[in-house]
């Protein structure tokens, strides 16, 4: 029975281990699948801790099945053996699971780089056999960016004579509030008009002055 118990204890102990480093590989192979520039085919380094996974989860399946033999060899099986031994399958299938994960999303990506890369190669051939495509491009941009320049030009002048219109009306406004105000002053209409009669009679005398300096200057021609 003190034989069983050691053997039982240095399975679950190495068992442990192995689960540690497996999180401890996750943690690597996950990064390949986030790398900003992942390459077409995958590298050593990915592909040995790929290798490293499957043999560790490989080595853990074998443990947990010698930790089911051996307690099964026993007379009577405790009940924290039989949840430590189910605990063991549980995290094994997850990180199975994990690494079917993993792998995929590294696929995926892998994927997309290379659809990318090739889409990029597609364009560069285009180009190298079709120059006259790059001109056209940038006519079509150069043309964009004047009709944007216009659009700015037109709308600051739209906004200039909108504002134009407001000072109108403002001044409009102002006028007829003067002249309100002016015909509410006593006498001050019959003041405007002298003024007014003043100013014509004196276009009379100046325009009869010129006048008569014409009909002088005929007359001594």
């Amino acid at each position: 029975m003190s034989s069983t118990g050691g053997g039982w204890a240095q399975l679950r102990q190495q068992a442990r281990a192995l689960e540690q480093q497996t999180e401890t590989l996750f943690h690597t192979y996950s990064q390949f699948a986030s790398a900003p520039n992942i390459p077409q085919k995958p590298s050593e380094d990915e592909l040995r801790t790929e290798t490293n996974l499957q043999e560790l989860l490989e080595k853990r399946e074998a443990l947990v099945g010698q930790l089911s033999r051996l307690l099964d060899s026993e007379a009577s099986s405790s009940a924290v053996k039989l949840n430590n031994l189910a605990r063991h399958r549980e995290i094994l299938s997850d990180h199975r699971r994990e690494l079917s994960r993993i792998k995929s999303t590294i696929t995926d990506a892998r994927n997309r780089a290379n659809l990318l890369s090739n889409v990029r190669d597609d364009i560069d051939q285009y180009r190298s056999a079709n120059p006259e495509a790059d001109y056209m491009l940038d006519e079509r941009s150069r043309i964009d960016n004047s009709h944007n320049v216009a659009d700015s030009v037109l709308s600051q002048a739209y906004a200039v004579n909108e504002n134009f219109r407001m000072q109108r009306e403002t001044l409009t406004s102002i006028q007829r509030r003067i002249v309100g105000a002016a015909s509410q002053v006593p006498g001050i209409n019959s003041l405007m008009a002298r003024i007014g009669s003043k100013k014509r009679r004196d276009g009379i005398i100046l325009g009869s002055f010129i006048a008569f300096c014409f009909l002088m200057l005929l007359w001594f021609w």
